[in-house]
């Protein structure tokens, strides 16, 4: 589709906080526990959106992991042609990628935010807000 894109999406489904999957690391299961409730009050969070919020979790709970490592052993380390970039240095920058992306996608920059606008399922509308 070419052009401007229609500005209307569907309302999320969800009511109650959903479990977070149990792979997920202690620190993504806590930013589970703090961006669903906010996404669900918005309604925009769908069942269907669950393995894009697990990503964005886990992206979030990797760069929390990375984080830790490089404060601990640095952002370089000695090689044998002199110094050398830490690799938790990398894991943590395509985590930063990867959250940004699942970011958008859910609605948690203001930018995504600011794009489409929401629409009400109100049976008696049956033009779905379409103009």
């Amino acid at each position: 589709m070419r052009g401007r894109k229609p500005a209307v999406i569907v309302t999320g489904d969800l009511e109650n906080l959903p479990t977070p999957p149990a792979w997920l690391s202690k620190e993504a299961k806590a930013e589970w526990r703090r961006v669903v409730p906010i996404l669900i009050e918005r309604r925009i969070l769908t069942d269907a959106d669950l393995a894009v919020m697990a990503g964005y979790c886990s992206a979030v709970g990797e760069i929390a992991q990375a984080s830790k490592i490089i404060a601990v052993e640095g952002l370089t380390f000695e090689g044998k042609t002199g110094p050398k970039r830490h690799p938790a240095v990398g894991v943590r920058n395509e985590a930063l990628a990867h959250m940004r992306q699942y970011a958008a996608e859910l609605g948690l920059t203001p930018v995504s935010r600011s794009r489409p606008s929401v629409r009400d399922d109100d049976p008696a509308n049956p033009d779905l807000g379409l103009e």
